[in-house]
């Protein structure tokens, strides 16, 4: 019998999306023995800090690449938007399944949506993008750090450390707590992190098999959106510290593709929309982002 053992953070939400897709696997090749390693990286080992001051990319990503590199995985399953848009050398994307709903939620069990928040109201998160967004949408809002995995800030907002907090729907939905929400924003509102919402399954670039294997499980308009999404996280060289948003869908027989990025404070906003035919492959909308994240820069 064929062994594989897959990579992944230990949170709730990273063990929940990661067996979810091992079970996809296992769909395909039912005589696998599929085995799961837990890593603990040094964005999970850092919690009483904001992203931003803990600095550098990959945060949630680099022990699982190492892992990857030494063999001790085969395949890492990541949330997409965790992972920087240049990998370690020998390592390859195999894979973008699916994509969930990328769209942020509001979780405010008192005053529900965001226009409902009234003034001076306590908005947690631990995203600069998120917090650009709401200085833009709601200046009078007090935005305040917010730490911890998905049931630790929806304990603190429950405990009333804060009057909401902004998360995404995606993970609210892959640890069955889509309820949890009172409103969901809509991207012409809080537009979200590159890749929000889908998986990236990672692999050595060498290892043929697996390669082939994790391939069918690719979804090809997920892909191509997340490909259009990253290009522009690679021009703007966003990480941690940059407020940056993008997001990409098909219209039609077009892609429609927006995005913006800000300083860290949330000002010098600046922002812009193409659209553009569908594109062939995931380079061909790889580029699409590269050229509209230049265009943010000039």
């Amino acid at each position: 019998m064929a062994v594989l053992t897959y990579a992944t953070r230990r949170s709730a939400l990273a063990l929940a999306q990661s067996r979810a897709f091992a079970d996809r696997v296992r769909s395909l090749e039912p005589s696998l023995d599929l085995r799961e390693l837990q890593v603990v990286t040094t964005g999970d080992r850092v919690v009483d800090r904001p992203l931003a001051e803990v600095g550098g990319k990959g945060l949630f990503v680099k022990e699982i690449e190492d892992a990857l590199v030494d063999g001790r995985a085969d395949f890492a399953v990541h949330s997409i938007k965790d992972v920087p848009s240049v990998l370690s050398p020998g390592l390859v994307i195999a894979c973008i399944p699916l994509r969930e709903d990328p769209r942020d939620v509001l979780v405010a069990p008192r005053h529900r949506t965001l226009d409902g928040l009234p003034p001076g109201a306590r908005v947690g998160t631990s995203s600069l993008r998120r917090a650009a967004v709401l200085k833009q949408r709601r200046p009078d809002l007090s935005i305040v750090p917010l730490r911890g995995n998905v049931d630790t800030r929806l304990r603190k907002v429950d405990a009333g450390d804060a009057d909401g907090i902004v998360l995404a729907r995606a993970g609210l939905i892959r640890l069955g707590l889509e309820g949890r929400a009172t409103e969901v924003l809509e991207t012409d509102v809080s537009l979200p992190a590159p890749g929000q919402g889908a998986l990236g399954i990672e692999c050595r670039e060498g290892d043929a098999a697996t390669r082939a294997l994790l391939a069918r499980l690719r979804d090809e308009d997920s892909a191509r959106c997340v490909a259009a999404e990253r290009g522009v996280l690679a021009a703007v060289g966003g990480d941690c510290r940059t407020p940056l948003g993008a997001h990409a869908r098909r219209a039609g027989t077009d892609l429609d593709l927006r995005a913006f990025v800000a300083a860290a404070d949330g000002a010098a906003w600046r922002a812009s929309q193409r659209q553009a035919p569908w594109p062939g492959t995931e380079e061909d909308a790889r580029e699409l982002g590269l050229a509209l994240g230049r265009s943010l820069l000039t």
